[in-house]
C-alpha cells in the first residue's frame, strides 16, 4: 500500500493523489516523500504528461509531517545527528524545488511542466508546503476547511521552503501573523492574504484546466524572474527596514526570550531575505536543524502535540468500558462557573438543565450563553439560527425535578462542605440510578465529598478552570471509591466539549491547584522579604508564563486565596505550617484589596478596572531590600516552588500519568510552555542539578524546598523522567 498514487487521463494530465492508508488524514512519512520524489520524475520524463495535478484521495489535503521522519534523519548520522538532519531537511528542500522548477531550463525558464495543487479542505504545515512549491493552488468553497502553517505553536517553524516561499511571496509584514503566530484561516481569507491563488467548487477540474493551458511564464515563481524584489522591501531597503527593526521589537516583546523558535524564525527570514532563493533555502534549514537540536523543540512537540493528543484520544481511559457519551447534563449552580459549563455543552449539542436558587438566578445563567452568543453574531462568528438552537438546549429552572432523565451531574455550587453535600443528597433522590455525579470543585477533596453519596463509586470530581469556555484543560479527579464507569464518563464529556483531560487521584488540592498555589505563595513571600513586584512578575514572565504570579493573584481575586488559606489550615490543624504569604494575603483582604473584581488589589486599576502600576501601600509595609536579588535566583525560587510538587505528586500517586503532569501544567496555568511542562524541565536541566539546587535553595529558604526522594533517587541513577516512567516516542527524543 502506497501514499501516492499517479493516474495519466486521455488529455495528458498526470493526477498525483495523496491517500495515506488507514489514516484519517494525510501525513507525510520518510516513504511518501520517496513516492511523491519519484512520481514527480517519472511524469516529468514522461513526453505523454502535459502536466500534474497534486491532490488528495481524503476530505483534506494533509495535516503535516510525521515527527518519525525528524527522529530518523538525527539516527541517520550516527554520532552527527544534526548533520543528518540537516541533509535530511535539504532533501526535502530538494524535491520541492523539483516541484517548483518543474524540468524547466533555469537560464531560459522555459520546457517545465506546470503542476497545480488541489486542496479539498484543510491544508497545514508540510500540506501547505507542498502545495507553496506548485505553480497555483486551488482550494474548494470548504469554510470549515483551515490553511496555514501552526509550527510554531509547538516549538518549531515551518522548515520545509514554507518560511521562505511565504515571505517571498507575501513579505515579512504579510507573512508574519501565519509564521509567527501560526494563524490558520478559511479558504476564502487565505486567498485574500494571497496564500493561495483561487477557491472553486471542483478544484481538481479546474487545476485541471489550468494545467492544460498554462504557459512557461506561469510556472515561474517572483522569486525565479529577474529583477524580483520582495513586497514591503527587504531588511535594507527603505521600506522594507522598518518591518524587520519592528518585527525584532514584537518578537521579544511577545516571547520575553523564552521562545527560542520565534526567534530562530525571524533569523531565517532576514538572512534569507537578503540572498539569493536557494541559498535562503539552505538558511531555513540550518535554522530549522539549529532549533530541532534544542531540548526545548523536543519537549514542546512531546507535550504540546503529542502527548496532549494521546490524553485527547482516551490514552488514559479505562479500557472495556463502552461508550459514555452524554446526552443530557444537569448544571447545580449557575452562577459563573456553572454557567460556563452550560455554555460549553450546550455548545457540544447536549441538553442542559441549569439550576439554581430561584428563575432569576437560572435565568442569569443562560443569560451568559446569550451574551456569549450575541458577541459572536456582532464579529460575524455565530448566526442568529445557530444562537436560537443552542439557547434552547439549556433549561433554566429552580426546579430540580427537571434532571430526571440526566446521565451526567456537575455540582458547581458554593464551595462548602455542608451545601455540597445537602445538594448531593437531594439531586440522588431524583435522578437515574446510573447517573455519574461530580463536582466542581477547586481544593475540597472528592472522597470527602463522596461521602453524601449512595453511590460513590458513581461521584467524580470534574475540575473546570476559569473562564470556562477559553481554558482548555478540565481536571478530572478520582475518589478512592471512584468507579472506571464515572472515569470514562467524565473522560467521554471532555472530549465531547473538545478539552483536553487529565485524570488524577485525590488528594487536597489535586494537582494544578497543588502546583499554583506554592507558585504564587513564593511570590508573596518575596514581596515580603522586599524583593521588587516587578522583578517578581517580568522574572515568571521572562520564563514564558503569559502572567507573572502577582499579576495572576490579582487575577483569581485576593480574598479567593485567604479563604483557601483559611480552609486548608482548619484542615491541617497543628500540621499547617505558618507563611509569611498568608500574612501577606490577609493584610491585603483586610484593607479590602480584593484584586481586580475590587478595582484594588496589588495593582492599582482606573474606574474601567485597567491596571495603572503596583499599588504603593505594599512596598509602604514592606519596603524594597537594597540589593534586589539576582533574576536567575527568583526566576528559580519561583520554578523550584511549582515543579517540586509535580515531582511529590508523582511520588505520591497523585500524578498516574507524567504525560498528564506536564500538559495539565501548560494548559491549566501556563506553565513555561517551551520547557514541555515541570517534570520535561526537570529533565532539561538534569536531575543532578535539580537535586543539588534543592539542597542549596533549602539551605538559603527553608525545607519547602527540600528534594524529594523521588527526585534524590533518580540524581543518583543520572534517571530522566521521560526515561523511567514516559511512554517515550522517538519523534520527540
Amino acid at each position: 500500500m502506497t501514499d501516492f498514487t499517479m493516474e495519466k487521463d486521455a488529455d495528458g494530465v498526470a493526477i498525483v493523489t495523496w491517500d495515506c492508508p488507514g489514516k484519517s488524514m494525510n501525513v507525510m512519512s520518510g516513504e511518501a516523500l520517496i513516492e511523491l520524489s519519484d512520481l514527480i520524475d517519472a511524469a516529468l520524463a514522461d513526453e505523454g504528461v502535459k502536466g500534474i495535478v497534486i491532490t488528495s484521495g481524503k476530505k483534506d489535503f494533509a495535516g503535516g509531517m510525521d515527527l518519525n521522519v525528524l527522529a530518523d534523519m538525527k539516527t541517520a548520522a550516527g554520532d552527527n545527528p544534526a548533520q543528518g538532519l540537516f541533509d535530511g531537511i535539504m532533501q526535502m528542500h530538494g524535491l520541492l524545488r523539483k516541484i517548483e522548477l518543474a524540468g524547466m531550463d533555469f537560464k531560459t525558464k522555459k520546457g517545465g511542466k506546470p503542476i497545480a495543487a488541489a486542496l479539498p479542505g484543510t491544508a497545514v504545515g508540510i500540506g501547505l508546503e507542498l502545495p507553496l512549491s506548485t505553480h497555483r493552488i486551488f482550494a474548494a468553497e470548504n469554510p470549515k476547511a483551515k490553511i496555514g502553517l501552526p509550527e510554531i505553536m509547538v516549538g518549531i517553524f515551518p522548515g520545509a521552503g514554507g518560511t521562505t516561499r511565504l515571505v517571498r511571496k507575501l513579505g515579512a509584514m504579510g507573512a508574519s501573523p501565519f509564521l509567527l503566530q501560526g494563524k490558520l484561516v478559511d479558504p476564502k481569507k487565505a486567498k485574500g492574504a494571497g496564500i493561495i491563488d483561487d477557491v472553486v467548487g471542483d478544484p481538481v477540474a479546474a487545476a485541471r484546466e489550468w494545467v492544460l493551458n498554462a504557459k512557461d511564464a506561469d510556472l515561474v515563481k517572483p522569486w525565479d524572474a529577474k529583477g524580483y524584489k520582495m513586497p514591503g522591501g527587504a531588511p535594507y531597503h527603505p521600506a522594507g527596514f522598518p518591518t524587520f527593526v519592528g518585527a525584532s521589537a514584537m518578537v521579544n516583546a511577545n516571547t520575553n526570550g523564552a521562545f527560542p523558535a520565534a526567534k530562530a524564525l525571524l533569523s531565517a527570514v532576514y538572512e534569507g531575505a537578503m540572498v539569493p532563493f536557494d541559498t535562503a533555502l539552505k538558511i531555513e534549514a540550518r535554522w530549522f536543524t539549529h532549533i530541532l537540536m534544542n531540548p526545548s523543540s523536543a519537549a514542546m512537540i512531546r507535550s504540546l502535540f503529542l502527548n496532549k493528543e494521546a490524553l485527547e484520544k482516551g490514552a488514559v481511559r479505562p479500557k472495556d468500558i463502552p461508550d459514555q457519551s452524554v446526552k443530557k447534563l444537569g448544571v447545580l449552580g449557575a452562577g459563573m462557573m456553572g454557567a460556563g459549563i452550560a455554555l460549553v455543552s450546550a455548545q457540544a449539542g447536549m441538553e442542559v438543565v441549569l439550576i439554581d436558587r430561584d428563575q432569576a438566578a437560572a435565568d442569569k445563567g443562560k443569560a451568559y450563553t446569550e451574551a456569549y452568543l450575541d458577541k459572536g453574531i456582532k464579529r460575524g462568528k455565530v448566526t442568529a439560527e445557530k444562537k436560537e438552537a443552542m439557547l434552547s438546549l439549556i433549561t433554566a429552572t429552580p426546579d430540580l425535578d427537571a434532571l430526571k432523565g440526566c446521565d451526567l451531574i456537575i455540582e458547581a455550587v458554593f464551595e462548602d462542605p455542608g451545601v455540597k453535600a445537602e445538594m448531593t443528597q437531594k439531586v440522588e433522590a431524583i435522578i437515574p440510578e446510573d447517573c455519574i455525579f461530580a463536582s466542581n470543585t477547586s481544593t475540597l477533596p472528592i472522597t470527602e465529598l463522596a461521602k453524601a453519596s449512595k453511590r460513590s463509586e458513581q461521584f467524580i470530581g470534574i475540575h473546570f478552570f476559569s473562564p470556562v469556555e477559553k481554558m482548555l484543560l478540565v481536571e478530572i479527579i478520582k475518589g478512592k471509591e471512584t468507579g472506571d464507569r464515572a472515569v470514562a464518563k467524565a473522560l467521554d464529556y471532555v472530549r465531547q466539549i473538545r478539552k483536553t483531560p487529565i485524570v488524577v487521584n485525590d488528594a487536597r488540592f489535586f494537582y494544578c491547584n497543588r502546583c499554583i498555589i506554592p507558585y504564587m505563595n513564593e511570590a508573596m513571600r518575596m514581596v515580603t522579604e522586599g524583593v521588587s513586584p516587578a522583578l517578581i512578575d517580568h522574572a515568571a514572565q521572562q520564563l514564558g508564563f503569559p502572567v507573572g504570579p502577582i499579576q495572576l493573584t490579582d487575577e483569581t481575586s485576593i480574598d479567593l486565596g485567604a479563604k483557601i488559606a483559611r480552609a486548608t489550615k482548619a484542615a491541617m490543624g497543628n500540621a499547617y505550617p505558618d507563611s509569611p504569604s498568608d500574612d501577606l494575603i490577609f493584610w491585603m483582604e483586610d484593607a479590602g484589596r480584593l484584586g481586580r473584581k475590587s478595582k484594588a488589589g496589588f495593582f492599582d486599576y482606573d474606574e474601567k478596572g485597567k491596571r495603572q502600576g503596583y499599588w504603593k501601600g505594599m512596598t509602604d509595609k514592606y519596603p524594597l531590600a537594597d540589593p534586589q536579588p539576582d533574576l536567575i535566583e527568583v526566576q528559580e525560587r519561583l520554578m523550584f516552588a511549582q515543579v517540586l510538587e509535580a515531582v511529590r505528586a508523582l511520588e505520591e500517586g497523585v500524578l498516574m500519568d507524567i504525560r498528564e503532569g506536564d500538559v495539565g501544567a501548560i494548559l491549566a496555568w501556563g506553565f513555561a510552555p517551551w520547557s514541555g511542562g515541570p517534570l520535561s524541565w526537570i529533565d532539561i536541566i538534569g536531575t543532578p542539578y535539580a537535586a543539588e539546587r534543592c539542597d542549596q535553595l533549602t539551605e538559603a529558604y527553608g525545607d519547602r524546598f527540600s528534594c524529594p526522594p523521588l527526585l534524590r533517587e533518580m540524581a543518583e541513577k543520572g534517571q530522566t523522567f521521560y526515561g523511567r516512567f514516559g511512554k517515550e516516542d522517538k519523534a520527540a527524543a
